[in-house]
């Protein structure tokens, strides 16, 4: 496997340990559809989540959170929809992200309700 999709791979581990440690439940990892992908798919009581894990090993030139641009928002939700189609829910839903920063991946930082749907 290539570096880059390991760290990626460990930042979605680390990222659902921590939502665990929360009181999250994880329902599904990577979830794919034509347009879009959820890294992780969790319950948080009775909230469907739908997570964005990003990781930067630097913050210089900005954030890991806000490397979630309008574009990768669109495909998550476009992704978020066909998942409740599909499984046939009505759930409410919420969108979250977890940015986690650093070389040793020690920065995590969780904002609940990230976005919207339009």
């Amino acid at each position: 496997m290539r570096p880059h999709l390991l760290k990626g791979n460990s930042a979605e581990q680390q990222a659902r340990r921590h939502l665990e440690r929360q009181g999250l439940k994880l329902l599904s990892t990577n979830y794919r559809c034509k347009r879009g992908e959820v890294d992780l798919i969790m319950w948080d009581r009775e909230t469907l989540v739908f997570v964005e894990v990003r990781y930067r090993k630097s913050d210089r030139y900005g954030s890991a959170v806000e490397t979630v641009t309008s574009l990768k928002q669109n495909r998550l939700i476009f992704a978020a929809r066909q998942y409740l189609q599909e499984n046939r829910t009505d759930a409410p839903c919420r969108f979250d992200v977890v940015g986690i920063t650093g070389r040793n991946a020690d920065q995590v930082e969780w904002i609940k309700n990230a976005f919207q749907t339009g």
